[in-house]
């Protein structure tokens, strides 16, 4: 297992950034509360409004705000208000040896799978897949379920998910058992060549996206089977694939079907409908702890985040 960071604690401060595209503030503002509800201390990213085109500030600034909040020993944990796009663009600019002297909880999803990717390579850290501020917590449609996911911060608890939460689909059965890695998928195809790709060897591969038709998620998957990270994996754990239905095609695939094409035929754990990812509810889930699929019981089981 890789490095846990340490707990939060009643009292703590946590570090707003906008490490990719531009927050919708308003949103932000009206999750702020749930941080403080809490029991945590907040402190903003200095470039948290910025706006450069597509992007939160321009690579600079972004890069500053996190490093930033790396060195600052009064913040224990980063929480990230929103994904977009940009992370990756100065990704072989982050302080490794930062993130490794200062191991603090890193919370966030969708773009911000980059920035998992690199804490978990470089840092050896364990890193957190759940709901940000702006696009999930300071919308109306934020649940319950959602709320409560932040509590793992605040000690170590086995997570385990079951279909009470929502119905699953098995495509091929067995169990499973490993580290589990990944985010969204779109980025881990983009790390594909490069020093930040995606490790599945005898792990779990985690995979989630967003607006994606079933033509595009045919050769994001594609990519990957390419180049052996589906065959490498233990066992496939697919999350929610939002707003995956065929817009531009008159006649197109199902996304079940691309799905069934590239993870159902292969002779290993897979299992579908994780409410994980870009969904409501969403499921958080720490990413670098050994986890347990088994798709019989259509239950996955992961180790505390923190310690």
């Amino acid at each position: 297992m890789r490095m846990r960071p340490n707990r939060l604690q009643q009292g703590d401060t946590v570090a707003v950034i906008a490490p990719s595209s531009p927050p919708n503030l308003e949103n932000l503002k009206r999750a702020l509360p749930f941080l403080e509800e809490l029991g945590l201390k907040v402190k903003m990213g200095k470039h948290v409004e910025n706006v450069y085109g597509y992007l939160a500030g321009t690579d600079d600034e972004r890069l500053e705000d996190l490093h930033n909040a790396l060195r600052d020993p009064e913040v224990k944990g980063i929480i990230c208000a929103g994904g977009g796009f940009g992370a990756a663009r100065y990704a072989e600019r982050i302080d490794a040896e930062l993130m490794k002297d200062n191991p603090k909880v890193l919370w966030g999803y969708s773009d911000i799978t980059i920035l998992h990717t690199v804490f978990g390579k470089f840092a050896d850290m364990v890193t957190f897949h759940g709901p940000m501020l702006a696009s999930d917590v300071g919308t109306d449609n934020f649940q319950e379920l959602s709320r409560n996911q932040f509590y793992q911060l605040f000690g170590p608890k086995e997570l385990h998910y079951t279909e009470d939460i929502a119905p699953l689909h098995v495509w091929h059965g067995g169990v499973a058992e490993g580290m589990i890695v990944g985010g969204n998928l779109s980025l881990l195809v983009n790390s594909l060549g490069t020093e930040y790709e995606i490790d599945t060897k005898g792990k779990l591969l985690f995979i989630e996206d967003i607006d994606e038709e079933p033509y595009r998620v045919d050769g994001l998957l594609n990519q990957l089977r390419q180049a052996g990270k589906l065959d490498d994996a233990a066992g496939i754990v697919v999350g929610d694939f939002a707003k995956a239905e065929p817009k531009k095609r008159k006649t197109s695939l199902t996304l079940d079907q691309v799905l069934e094409h590239y993870v159902g035929r292969l002779e290993k754990p897979v299992v579908s409908g994780f409410k994980i990812g870009h969904c409501e509810p969403h499921f958080a889930i720490p990413l670098g702890v050994e986890a347990k699929l088994d798709a019989d019981a259509k239950t996955l089981t992961l180790q505390p985040g923190v310690q």
